[in-house]
């Protein structure tokens, strides 16, 4: 059914934001990672359950393809950006949920699998009776942001990198020497 955008917040146990979503029919509350340019007021839909029987989806996919429309793969246009790709018909999202990420729906044919280009450039082939969600992740500018200082990177698990020049002979090749000289190996 339709849902509306309250607002987006900050997760911080995800790069992407997240959206606040409340249920137009009975105003339940729940959360989705939000798309890109996804502005409080949006209406979203979702077609997870609709029934097998009484769809059309050339019909639907004329209708919807919304951006944060979530629906099986069969019934989104070919060339379409997605994300929150399930990988079981019934479960839940498993790829393209880290921030800016997409993917992009190839191709659904009649074998009952579609194809989907990740943004690793890997080609998957995914059951048409898998859900995903229409458009890019929020947040895209994530992987530019200035950690500042060297202990907040060792906050989220990144370790030193030590120059080869700054080693010892014995470490590196390029350690050792008296000086700013590297190592005189040639490869």
């Amino acid at each position: 059914g339709p849902h509306v955008v309250e607002r987006i917040e900050y997760d911080p146990n995800r790069s992407a934001h997240i959206a606040l979503l409340t249920n137009q029919m009975t105003g339940k509350q729940s959360y989705i990672i939000a798309p890109h340019d996804f502005p409080p007021g949006s209406v979203v839909r979702s077609f997870r359950n609709l029934s097998q029987e009484n769809n059309d989806s050339s019909i639907t996919r004329i209708v919807t393809a919304e951006k944060g429309d979530c629906m099986p793969l069969k019934m989104i246009p070919v060339g379409t950006l997605i994300h929150c790709i399930g990988l079981k018909p019934k479960g839940p999202g498993i790829l393209c949920r880290s921030a800016g990420c997409s993917a992009q729906l190839i191709r659904t044919g009649d074998t009952g699998y579609a194809q989907v280009r990740l943004s690793s450039g890997e080609i998957r082939l995914i059951h048409v009776d898998c859900c995903a969600t229409v458009g890019t992740l929020s947040n895209p500018d994530h992987q530019h942001r200035m950690l500042g200082k060297a202990g907040r990177s060792r906050w989220l698990g990144i370790r030193p990198t030590v120059r080869g020049v700054a080693m010892n002979a014995c470490d590196h090749p390029h350690g050792g020497g008296r000086g700013k000289s590297k190592g005189n190996r040639h490869p």
